[in-house]
C-alpha cells in the first residue's frame, strides 16, 4: 500500500511540474539556510569543550571600577589563589605577543600567534602531540612548542624536535623545539602556532595590574560562586599593601581597592560566547547572535513549509474532482491523508537532496560572509544525515498535514456538482494568517537590515576627533633600535611627507596600549582623591600635529620645555579626576608614585572602537618606540613607498619593511558589524523571494476559486485596471497587517540591539516606511501577475467554463 502511494505522488509531482519545481525550491532553500546556520551555530557552541576537564576550567578575570573588565590579571594571582584555597587543583598562565620575527637558517616569518606559557599549560588544555611529551615539553627554559603548520612551513619534511628557532634576530638566545601539536579536535578561544616556556621572575610577584591570562583548575564538584565569594581576602592581603605603596597614599584610601579591584571567574566553556572584554585573546562571538541566527533558520523553514501549505492548498482546486471520485469508489479519510502526506514527504526529500548540492555550492560564499572554515564533508557525516532526515521527515509531515486533511475534507457531493467555492471559510483565514506571518517577518528582517547598515555607516562616518586620511603606519619599528629617531628624521625630508611621529600607540584598536591607577592630587577644587584607571599613550612632540588633534585648553609636548614629568589628558580624564575648576598646572599621581603636571587638554577622540565610549587617557613624552605614523601627500604614494621601503633597508636589515593605512585598522575593527549587515541582507532577499512564492500560491487560489466573478463583472464593463485593484486590494490588507505587526517587535529588538553601542543612531520613521513600501511592492508585483492575467482573460471562456 505503501509502494502504491509514493507511486502515485511521484505520478502526481509530474503531473504538477510547476506546482512541484516551485515547492521543491523553496524547500530546497530552506533547508539550504538551514543546514548552513547550523554548521555555524555548531562551530560556535563548540569552543572550548574538548579539553579533558573543561568543565573545571575557569580563567580569571578583574573588574575595575565596576565599568572596565579584564581577561588578563596580574602575574602572583594565579598561585596566590592555588595556595589560598584547597579546592583549587592546579593553575596556569599565558601571555600573548604579537609581530614577532621567527627565523630557522634562511627562512624567516613574521609571527602573530606567540605565547608564553606556564609548563603546564598545554597539559591542562589536552593539547595532541604528534611529536614530544605534553608533561615535560616546557619544563625548561627556552624551549618551544609549535603547530603542525609550522613545523611544515619552517623545516619541511625533517624532523622538527630539536632544532633552533631564533626570536627577533637574537641569534644568542635561541629556543630549542621539544613538542608539536597536531590538528586541534575542535575550537579554542585562542590560537596560537609557538608555545613558549615561561620564565617566572620570583621578584616580581605582583597583584595590582593586569596581562597575564591565568586559568585555575577546580575539584569537580566545587561552586564557583562560593571560591569567588572568597576573593575579596586577597584583595585585602595583596592588592591593598601593594596599592599603598606604589600610590603612595593611607591605608584608609588603599583600603578601597577591596572594592575596586573585584577577582571573578569565567568558565573557558563560555569565553567564547559570553566574554567581551577590552582585552579578548581573539575575537569572540556573541551569545545574541546566536539565538538571532538560530530563529532566522527557524523562519526560514517555517516560511518555506507555510509555502508548502499554501501552495498545496491553491491546488486543491484541481484536485478537487480526484478527491471526490476516490471517495465514490471506497477510499476513506484516512487512506487520502496518508496519500497527501506521502506526496509531502517525497517533495521535501528531493527538496532535501536538492538542499545539499546547493550547500556544496554556497559554502564558499558563506563562510566568507560568516567567516567560519566549515567543509562540505561534515554535511555528509552519518550522524549528520540522520539528525537532517529526521528534520526533514518532520517538516514533511507538519507542512503536508493541513493539505493532507483540507484535501481529504472536501465533501463528495458539492465537488461533484463543480462547487469550487465550498472550502470552509476557516480555511481561508488561516491561509491568510500564514502570508501574514510570511511577510511580517520579511519585513521584520527589511527593517533590520536598514538599521545595522544605517548604524554601521553611522560609526564609519563619524568623526573621529583625528584625521585618518593618509595617515600610513610602518610597523616593527623597534627592528630599527636606536636608528628609529634618524628614520624618522630621514624620511620627513621627503617632500611627499607631510608630518611623521614615532609611537607605539595608533588610534582605533587598543592592544598593546597601557594603563596605570591614578589620582588627582589633593587641592582645593577636587574634593576626593578616587583612585581610577586610566589608558596612557606614549607620543613625541610630533604626535598631535601628524594626526590632526584638536587641543582644547593649554599646549602639547614641546622640545623648548621640560616636559618630562608633564601630562597632557583627554576631556574624558579631565572629567573623569573630579576637576571642577581649570586643570592646567594641576597634578596626578600614577602608580609608582609618579607625580605628572598637566600642561594641556586635548580633544576627545575615539582611540578604540567608535562602539565604545571615550575612555580617559594620558599622554606622555617618551617611552614611544615601536612603531611610525607617517603622513603623506595624496600624490606619489606608490614612488614614497618604494622610497621609504629603501630607508627601511639602510637602518634595519633585520627585518622587512612592513607597512598599513590607519584607513584599512578603521575598516577592520568594523568587519563583526558588516557581516551582520550581509547576513540580514542575504536572509531578507530570501524571505522575500520564500514569501512572494506563497503569496504567488494564494493569489493563484483566491483568483481560481472567482473566475466566474472575473468574467461577470467584465461583461458588466469593468476593466482591466479595476478587476486588478479588486484582485489586489485583499493582498494589500494582508500585508498592512503584517506592517503593523512587525513593526513593533523589530523596533524593540533593533532598540536592544543598538544599546551595545555607546554611540547609535536613534530608529526613525523613515526606516520603518521604507520597510513598509518594499513591502508592498514586493506583494503588488507578485499579485498583479496572476490578476493582470486573469483580468486579460476572455469572460466568454470563463462563464462557459463554469
Amino acid at each position: 500500500m505503501i509502494k502504491n502511494y509514493f507511486k502515485i505522488a511521484v505520478r502526481n509531482l509530474l503531473k504538477n511540474k510547476v506546482f512541484a519545481s516551485i515547492n521543491i525550491f523553496g524547500l530546497a532553500v530552506g533547508f539550504t539556510c538551514c543546514l548552513l546556520i547550523s554548521g555555524f551555530l555548531y562551530s560556535e557552541l563548540s569552543y572550548d569543550k574538548f579539553p579533558k576537564d573543561a568543565k573545571d576550567i575557569y580563567r580569571v578575570e578583574i573588574n575595575l571600577e565596576n565599568k572596565d573588565f579584564y581577561s588578563g590579571v596580574d602575574v602572583a594571582v594565579g598561585r596566590g589563589i592555588k595556595n589560598a584555597y584547597p579546592e583549587v587543583l592546579d593553575f596556569a598562565r599565558l601571555i600573548q605577543r604579537k609581530d614577532i620575527f621567527v627565523k630557522y637558517e634562511n627562512n624567516q616569518f613574521k609571527e602573530e600567534g606567540i605565547a608564553f606559557v606556564d609548563s603546564n599549560f598545554l597539559q591542562l588544555f589536552s593539547m595532541p602531540f604528534v611529536k614530544g611529551d605534553v608533561a615535560t615539553a616546557l619544563n625548561q627554559p627556552n624551549c618551544v612548542v609549535i603547530s603542525q603548520q609550522v613545523a611544515k612551513k619552517y623545516f619541511g619534511t625533517a624532523d622538527p624536535m630539536g632544532k633552533l628557532l631564533v626570536f627577533n634576530s637574537n641569534a644568542a638566545n635561541p629556543f630549542k623545539v621539544t613538542g608539536v601539536i597536531g590538528e586541534l579536535p575542535g575550537n579554542l578561544h585562542f590560537n596560537f602556532d609557538f608555545y613558549i616556556s615561561f620564565k617566572d621572575n620570583p621578584n616580581n610577584q605582583t597583584w595590582s595590574n593586569v596581562g597575564d591570562y591565568t586559568y585555575i583548575k577546580l575539584k569537580p564538584g566545587t561552586d564557583p560562586k562560593k571560591l569567588e565569594a572568597k576573593f575579596p581576602e586577597l584583595v585585602a592581603k595583596y592588592v591593598v599593601p601593594e596599592v599603598q605603596r606604589d600610590m603612595g597614599v593611607s591605608l584608609a584610601e588603599a583600603q578601597k581597592s577591596v572594592n575596586t579591584f573585584v577577582f571573578y571567574l569565567k568558565p573557558i566553556e563560555k569565553i567564547h560566547l559570553y566574554s567581551a572584554n577590552k582585552d579578548e585573546l581573539s575575537v569572540n562571538g556573541s551569545i545574541k547572535y546566536v539565538y538571532i541566527f538560530a530563529a532566522l533558520a527557524l523562519f526560514i523553514i517555517l516560511l518555506a513549509a507555510v509555502n508548502f501549505t499554501n501552495l498545496s492548498t491553491a491546488a486543491s482546486i484541481k484536485r478537487s474532482k480526484e478527491v471526490g471520485i476516490r471517495k465514490v469508489m471506497g477510499s476513506d479519510k484516512k487512506q487520502l491523508v496518508l496519500q497527501f502526506l506521502s506526496e509531502s514527504l517525497l517533495l521535501t526529500f528531493v527538496a532535501y537532496v536538492i538542499a545539499l548540492g546547493f550547500v556544496y555550492l554556497s559554502l564558499p560564499f558563506f563562510n566568507t560572509l560568516a567567516g567560519k572554515e566549515l567543509v562540505f564533508s561534515a554535511f555528509l557525516n552519518y550522524k549528520v544525515i540522520l539528525v537532517s532526515l529526521a528534520f526533514v521527515a518532520i517538516v514533511g509531515i507538519l507542512a503536508g498535514t493541513y493539505p493532507a486533511f483540507f484535501l481529504s475534507s472536501f465533501n463528495i457531493i458539492s465537488i461533484l456538482k463543480g462547487k469550487k467555492n465550498a472550502t470552509p471559510q476557516s480555511s481561508r483565514h488561516l491561509r491568510s494568517g500564514l502570508v501574514v506571518f510570511q511577510f511580517a517577518v520579511s519585513i521584520a528582517l527589511i527593517i533590520s537590515t536598514i538599521v545595522v547598515y544605517r548604524q554601521l555607516h553611522f560609526m564609519q562616518n563619524k568623526a573621529l576627533g583625528f584625521d585618518k586620511t593618509q595617515a600610513l603606519i610602518i610597523n616593527d619599528g623597534y627592528l630599527l633600535g636606536k636608528n628609529q629617531q634618524a628614520f624618522k628624521e630621514q624620511i620627513v625630508k621627503d617632500s611627499r611627507v607631510v608630518s611623521a611621529t614615532l609611537t607605539r600607540d595608533v588610534p582605533v584598536g587598543s592592544q598593546g596600549m597601557d594603563g596605570t591607577q591614578a589620582y588627582a592630587k589633593d587641592n582645593a577644587d577636587n574634593e576626593t582623591r578616587s583612585e581610577i584607571h586610566i589608558n596612557k599613550y606614549h607620543v613625541d612632540y610630533d604626535y598631535i600635529k601628524t594626526l590632526g588633534m584638536q587641543m582644547v585648553s593649554g599646549r602639547y609636548f614641546a622640545p623648548d620645555y621640560a616636559d618630562s614629568a608633564s601630562v597632557v589628558l583627554n576631556e574624558a580624564a579631565v572629567k573623569e579626576f573630579g576637576f571642577k575648576g581649570d586643570p592646567l598646572g594641576k597634578s596626578i599621581i600614577t602608580s609608582g608614585q609618579h607625580e605628572l603636571t598637566i600642561i594641556g587638554v586635548v580633544k576627545d577622540f575615539h582611540y578604540t572602537s567608535v562602539k565604545d565610549k571615550i575612555a580617559p587617557l594620558v599622554m606622555v613624552l617618551g617611552n614611544n618606540k615601536g612603531g611610525l605614523i607617517v603622513k603623506i601627500k595624496t600624490a606619489g604614494v606608490e614612488g614614497l613607498l618604494s622610497t621609504l621601503k629603501n630607508d627601511w633597508n639602510s637602518f634595519s636589515p633585520n627585518g622587512p619593511f612592513s607597512y598599513n593605512f590607519i584607513d584599512d585598522r578603521f575598516a577592520a575593527v568594523y568587519k563583526s558589524e558588516e557581516r551582520t549587515g550581509k547576513i540580514f541582507s542575504v536572509f531578507a532577499i530570501i524571505s522575500i523571494i520564500i514569501a512572494s512564492l506563497g503569496l504567488l500560491g494564494l493569489s493563484a487560489f483566491s483568483i481560481a476559486q472567482r473566475t466566474k466573478e472575473i468574467g461577470v463583472r467584465k461583461v458588466l464593463g469593468a476593466n482591466v485596471s479595476q478587476v486588478v485593484v479588486l484582485l489586489a486590494k485583499d493582498f494589500l490588507y494582508m500585508v498592512l497587517i503584517a506592517f503593523i505587526v512587525a513593526v513593533p517587535l523589530t523596533w524593540f529588538a533593533m532598540y536592544k540591539w543598538l544599546q551595545e553601542f555607546a554611540y547609535r543612531i536613534n530608529i526613525g520613521w523613515a526606516v520603518f516606511v521604507m520597510a513598509g513600501g518594499i513591502a508592498i511592492a514586493i506583494a503588488l508585483i507578485t499579485v498583479s501577475f496572476q490578476a493582470i492575467k486573469a483580468a486579460i482573460a476572455n469572460p466568454v471562456k470563463s462563464l462557459r467554463t463554469e
